[in-house]
């Protein structure tokens, strides 16, 4: 997220375009919210697995992205601004947890040496999330701009960098199957700690 989220609530309008944009924007917050939801479980079993931290590091993410969706379905449906700064402050504080766990988890793999094992549901899962979550992210920057709301455009923008953290822990866990460069999954967490340190400077 990138800043505050301070817009007026959308309300339901009589023009029957705005009112298909609004539920094409509802259907790609709760497509996101879904396959977020399948993710975690997904992410946690492969990560216990593999030992992984960049797949529990991108499955906590998964579960702030499950709550930045939540928050931009309660705006669309006209919710109170009070209950949105609620909402988006508790996203930051998830946001401060993930970058402390990532970093310390990080740092002592990297120090141990410790060796994660190969993750092929893991490669699997992230190579389609990255190309869902660009497909999404550029769904809700199209609509956002339609509805002139810049809370769904920024919550787009969350998603772009979802599957562009995808792509960078897809890539780590490619590495270390294909070279043995095990370091490659710990320094994918440390690109999730860098996102998520960015983000709470937001708040």
């Amino acid at each position: 997220m990138v800043g505050r989220w301070q817009t007026p609530t959308v309300a339901a309008a009589d023009d029957p375009d705005r009112q298909a944009l609004l539920q094409r924007g509802f259907v790609l917050e709760y497509v996101t919210l879904s396959w977020n939801v399948a993710g975690i479980v997904v992410l946690a079993l492969a990560a216990v697995s593999a030992r992984s931290v960049a797949l529990a590091g991108f499955g906590l993410d998964s579960l702030i992205e499950i709550g930045a969706s939540t928050v931009v379905i309660w705006e669309l449906s006209g919710t109170g601004e009070e209950r949105q700064r609620r909402g988006l402050r508790l996203i930051g504080s998830a946001f401060a947890v993930l970058a402390v766990y990532l970093l310390a988890q990080s740092t002592v793999v990297l120090v141990s040496g410790y060796h994660p094992r190969h993750s092929v549901p893991g490669i699997i899962w992230t190579a389609v999330t990255a190309v869902v979550m660009f497909t999404l992210a550029a769904g809700k920057a199209q609509t956002g701009r339609a509805l002139d709301n810049p809370v769904l455009q920024t919550e787009g923008r969350v998603t772009m960098i979802d599957a562009i953290l995808a792509t960078a822990v897809l890539l780590g866990l490619t590495l270390n199957a294909a070279l043995g460069w095990w370091w490659a999954d710990p320094a994918a967490g440390y690109v999730l700690v860098f996102y998520a340190a960015r983000e709470v400077r937001g708040w």
